[in-house]
């Protein structure tokens, strides 16, 4: 056997290994969504079964998020460190404990713990995945990030397919979580045979330090303020509390670091949380928000996330021709439009408008969170590991703190105001009667209905509940649209300043 053929074989080798590994992080995100479409199917059943209120459900989907985020920033801050594949094993062993404690749920807390623990897993899952990838195909990062992100919305179309068939079948809940084994222990079973490559940073020998600078001051802020709010409405700290934890946080990573970051970068992580909240925030209750006027056409309200789904799976595996046509600023400012049109159409459609809305809305959402980590990477190759990671934990932390949890608020207080009315009109005293006592939540007091109260009342009141109701779920899309509404004009300004330097090129990292 000569030279020639040893390194053919060699190279065969390498190219067989990196398409598994690419594979396992891809069936990795496909187990993530399987956890969060079968919470988004099973919420209302759990809402009935634990005595469960709107906003203690967003909670539930809000902590299935911003653990996520503290778990990326963990991991990025030493995954070069430990290797990927330690990162990898974590996640997996969050993801079996998780479907575990789920399982043998008996209320509220520990619906929370086993989502806490399934977010914590997600996070390792893409501290991992996202510089991998990128590090695997450096001359066509945003390309191959909308490929593998495409695991996200597959996962959701296989896990939805399952769990309406399930739900269909009056399987039990549990059974229906339990299904999360199943991509699970797939990637577990490829990662543990793969080797994972040396992050570009590294292999270029920029420092540590050099990484944190570029995430800089301005960056740890914004991941230590949503860190220690969150944590602070969890364990009921004031105001003033998380602030001086922020500030102490930001304080010693100033000491360190000596350094703002970027501007466009910080700029960014910004435009992260809307981001997140026009896409994650709202799938999280877009079943729930769509049963009613599907159920007038005789489906589930879940066919509408699994249709979306479909739609961003298949685009994004198509994503390469498309950035190369309009540059990756040129989509994210596209997509931002058509989501605030396909939103707003949503809000107000009925029948199989619908479907021509949520066709809209899929359009604009589908390149938003892939393309903004290929943006960040090719942009910011020095920030390495830390700075993609960063980006995401952002997002998912901004729609854990913000986003699922104001959506579950504003259907809350828009119903107490929506019964108030309706009691004023028709001189009934449904307000009075079927709805709690005021509660407190992040964003306010708000007062919401009586589950249990509800569950014996005469039909004819819970159906005129029921309509209130409805319109109160309609007028937290048109409160989404807000967010890609910002973030239009925001990716405006972006495509004019690459626009003033002659045009967007990623940034080629030097070695040093």
């Amino acid at each position: 056997m000569n030279a020639t053929q040893l390194n053919t074989d060699h190279s065969s080798s390498d190219e067989k290994s990196k398409k598994l590994l690419f594979w396992g992080c891809f069936i990795a995100l496909t187990a993530t969504a399987f956890g969060f479409v079968f919470r988004a199917f099973i919420m209302e059943q759990w809402g009935r079964e634990f005595d469960l209120s709107k906003t203690q459900q967003g909670e539930i989907f809000g902590v299935g998020f911003w653990p996520f985020g503290i778990s990326i920033v963990f991991f990025s801050l030493i995954i070069d460190k430990i290797g990927y594949k330690k990162s990898m094993i974590f996640a997996f062993v969050c993801h079996i404990v998780s479907v575990a404690i789920t399982i043998f749920a008996t209320g509220y807390w520990m619906l929370y713990l086993g989502t806490f623990l399934f977010a914590l897993g997600n996070g390792a899952v893409e501290a991992v995945v996202n510089p991998v990838v990128a590090t695997m195909f450096p001359k066509e990062k945003t390309k191959w990030l909308n490929i593998l992100h495409a695991g996200w919305p597959a996962g959701m179309v296989v896990g939805g397919l399952l769990g309406i068939f399930m739900i269909n079948q009056h399987f039990p809940w549990q059974l229906i979580i339990g299904f999360v084994l199943l991509p699970a222990i797939i990637y577990g079973w490829i990662i543990a045979k793969r080797s994972f490559p040396v992050n570009e940073r590294v292999e270029a020998g920029v420092s540590y330090l050099e990484m944190l600078k570029e995430v800089g001051i301005l960056g740890a802020l914004i991941i230590a303020a949503l860190c220690s709010f969150q944590l602070g409405s969890l364990f009921q700290w004031s105001f003033t509390v998380s602030i001086i934890i922020t500030l102490a946080l930001t304080g010693v990573f100033g000491y360190f670091v000596r350094s703002l970051g970027r501007p466009l970068f910080i700029l960014l992580l910004a435009i992260m949380i809307p981001l997140a909240t026009t896409e994650l925030g709202t799938d999280s209750w877009i079943t729930d928000l769509m049963t009613p006027a599907m159920k007038e056409m005789g489906f589930q309200g879940g066919w509408v996330l699994i249709y979306t789904s479909v739609i961003m799976s298949l685009l994004r595996f198509y994503a390469g021709p498309i950035v190369h046509k309009l540059s990756p600023i040129g989509l994210l400012v596209a997509g931002s439009l058509v989501a605030v049109t396909g939103l707003v159409f949503l809000s107000y459609s009925t029948g199989y408008l619908i479907i021509i809305a949520a066709t809209i809305y899929a359009l604009g959402k589908t390149f938003f969170w892939p393309t903004m980590l290929g943006v960040v990477s090719e942009q910011f190759p020095k920030g390495g590991a830390l700075a993609i990671n960063f980006t995401g934990a952002v997002g998912m932390m901004g729609v854990g703190v913000i986003g699922a949890v104001i959506l579950g608020f504003v259907q809350d207080k828009q119903l107490d105001q929506n019964l108030a009315t309706y009691d004023q009109k028709n001189n009934t005293t449904l307000h009075a009667n079927y709805l709690t006592e005021s509660k407190t939540g992040l964003f306010g007091s708000y007062q919401a209905v009586d589950s249990k109260k509800l569950s014996t009342a005469p039909a004819e009141v819970v159906d005129q509940i029921s309509a209130v109701q409805n319109d109160a779920k309609k007028s937290a899309l048109r409160t989404v649209a807000i967010f890609p509404s910002f973030m239009f004009l925001c990716y405006l300004l972006i495509l004019f300043y690459f626009k003033s330097k002659g045009g967007y090129r990623p940034v080629a990292i030097a070695k040093e």
